[in-house]
């Protein structure tokens, strides 16, 4: 109750003035911001997808992902597309945070729609765009707040072939066959025995054959991937990302093995 109304009349009220005198006066505290007094960074990745392989051929470059986006164990997203294309000559294919990677996407669309607007008759091509994820990879880390994705950069410009190998602490390099995550243990071992030495004359048809080999081996021993995939080209036609596909598997196999199903011993 206010014993002394005229004096407050028109005036905000004052919580630190004590009329009575009592002991002790709750100071005022200003409104603040909860997360104010720290900066929040992503401590690991949450929604995940695993490998992406690549590899070259006479006619350009090909990539593979499938289409799952786990949040941690869980077969969360069975419907993630993880190929992008940047540009008319242009493809990456990205394992690690899906969120991280629509960052990425935006970032890239961003920077082609500045290229487009100074209109000096200049596109960026594969290389411009894979020195231009390293560098932006590496600062993210030197900031100590990476991008939490593993990414393979294809192009084909001016008669030539581009393919390339981007990492969260900005580490790149370059090989004519690639892979990320599981599949950089399981795949490309395989992905070498079948097309290092055949760069030249190896077809679309040969090379996607190679492609679904793998990935029916990925789905096999990777408890993160999914018989629903997407393989990509790049080459003097343009970008073309393949409608979702699978293929066909053998798991008769399994009941010889020890602990498989209903088996006890």
């Amino acid at each position: 109750m206010d014993h002394f109304p005229g004096t407050h009349w028109g005036k905000p009220r004052d919580e630190s003035f004590d009329p009575y005198a009592t002991f002790p006066i709750h100071p005022h505290r200003p409104r603040t911001d909860a997360f104010a007094e720290g900066v929040q960074r992503t401590q690991q990745p949450i929604v995940t997808g695993t490998s992406v392989l690549a590899l070259t051929y006479k006619d350009g470059v090909m990539l593979a992902a499938d289409n799952l986006a786990s949040y941690g164990s869980l077969a969360r997203f069975k419907d993630m597309q993880r190929l992008h294309a940047v540009g008319d000559n242009t493809l990456i294919g990205a394992s690690g945070d899906m969120s991280d990677f629509q960052e990425l996407q935006h970032k890239l669309d961003t920077l082609l729609i500045d290229q487009f607007v100074q209109d000096d008759g200049h596109k960026l091509g594969p290389t411009e765009i894979y020195e231009y994820l390293g560098r932006l990879m590496y600062g993210r880390r030197s900031e100590m707040n990476p991008l939490w994705n593993a990414l393979l950069v294809g192009g084909f410009k001016d008669g030539k072939s581009f393919l390339g190998y981007v990492d969260l602490l900005g580490v790149t390099y370059s090989s004519s066959t690639l892979a990320t995550g599981y599949g950089a243990y399981i795949a490309l071992p395989l992905l070498r025995k079948a097309v290092e030495g055949r760069e030249a004359t190896l077809t679309e048809e040969e090379a996607t054959e190679i492609m679904e080999t793998c990935l029916k081996v990925l789905f096999y021993r990777d408890a993160r991937s999914l018989n629903k995939f997407q393989i990509a080209t790049v080459s003097a036609k343009g970008v073309n990302i393949s409608e979702s596909r699978s293929v066909a598997t053998e798991w008769a196999f399994a009941e010889g093995i020890r602990g498989y199903g209903a088996q006890t011993q």
